[in-house]
């Protein structure tokens, strides 16, 4: 269990994204995102809309839409519950059903005791094999928890924080095509997403990189060339 609102506003900040920028993105009106954020989801419209935007919020931010949507159901969505109806009470059996009834239970009684008695006897008749009782151990059930997938694109944040960086960015490989080639000035930031992302940069300790919503250090000095996919950054052999 974590906190939904609190999840998205960390994962919002570690990107250094606003709410225009997303709105434009997801096409979620602003406010709709703040209630998110906030967990007031009695701002939306329904649930339906709650799960959708939820959902759509997270995946933007390279988290798993789907985990959000679990937490909402488990935390939020209540079932239903029937009532149960009253019984209706019935009239009081007349005198003779009651005579009738207990001449019926106290013939039950009767057979169930001669009964008892016949088997008695038979068991003392017979020599019995008395099988020694062991103990049983009842195994303990061990619940595992399966850690979310990690994601299938890798959603690559870059920004200049620190001052200028030149940067090449291909999709797939060194010779795939190219999604931007040029300088980063300080304070610009991009945005590349791709199964794979194949990045040649220079001055690397200027850049802050947020992959799929966690920041990641680079290598610094000189010109690197790193390969990006959705479980990590590392170097390109």
């Amino acid at each position: 269990m974590f906190e939904i609102g609190n999840s998205l506003r960390e994962a919002r900040h570690r990107q250094s994204l606003d709410f225009p920028e997303i709105e434009q993105g997801t096409k979620i009106r602003g406010k709709y995102l703040r209630a998110l954020e906030d967990e007031q989801f009695d701002v939306l419209p329904a649930q339906t809309y709650v799960k959708g935007f939820l959902r759509s919020y997270a995946e933007y931010l390279g988290l798993d839409g789907q985990l959000y949507v679990d937490e909402y159901n488990s935390r939020f969505v209540a079932g239903e519950e029937e009532t149960p109806s009253r019984p209706r009470r019935s009239a009081p059996p007349s005198r003779g059903v009651q005579v009738q009834s207990r001449v019926v239970l106290l013939t039950l009684l009767g057979i169930a005791a001669v009964t008892a008695l016949f088997i008695v006897a038979w068991t003392r008749g017979e020599p019995q094999n008395v099988t020694p009782l062991g103990l049983r151990t009842t195994p303990t059930k061990t619940t595992t928890t399966t850690p979310p997938a990690a994601p299938a694109t890798a959603r690559l944040l870059v920004k200049a924080q620190r001052g200028p960086c030149w940067l090449q960015v291909h999709r797939s490989s060194a010779t795939g095509p190219i999604l931007f080639q040029g300088t980063l000035e300080q304070g610009q930031k991009q945005l590349f997403t791709g199964r794979r992302l194949w990045i040649t940069l220079d001055r690397p300790e200027n850049l802050i990189t947020i992959l799929n919503g966690r920041t990641r250090r680079l290598p610094v000095g000189g010109v690197k060339t790193l390969l990006v996919t959705p479980r990590g950054i590392r170097p390109a052999v």
